[in-house]
């Protein structure tokens, strides 16, 4: 059972770097088809990194300063791709 939990835990890091590759390139696709520019696209861009990143900590169970400063990792992250 521990060795299923890690093994678990492993492909579960594992995992996370080609999904935040992925939720950018879901945020722009959406913006593009609603067809944003300037400002509104930067807005959007943030609030759908933001919320993709939440979901990666909740995903990984992560609570508290961990979520937090994950989160504000995650955003940075993307925001330099």
């Amino acid at each position: 059972m521990t060795k299923t939990l890690a093994l678990a835990a492993l492909a579960l890091c594992i995992a996370g770097a080609p999904t935040l590759a992925f939720a950018d390139d879901a945020c722009m696709t959406q913006s593009m088809d609603k067809k944003l520019a300037g400002a509104a696209k930067t807005s959007f861009m943030t609030k759908c990194e933001r919320t993709s990143c939440q979901a990666q900590a909740a995903d990984k169970k992560l609570h508290g300063a961990a979520e937090t400063s994950f989160v504000k990792k995650c955003i940075k992250d993307a925001m330099t791709m």
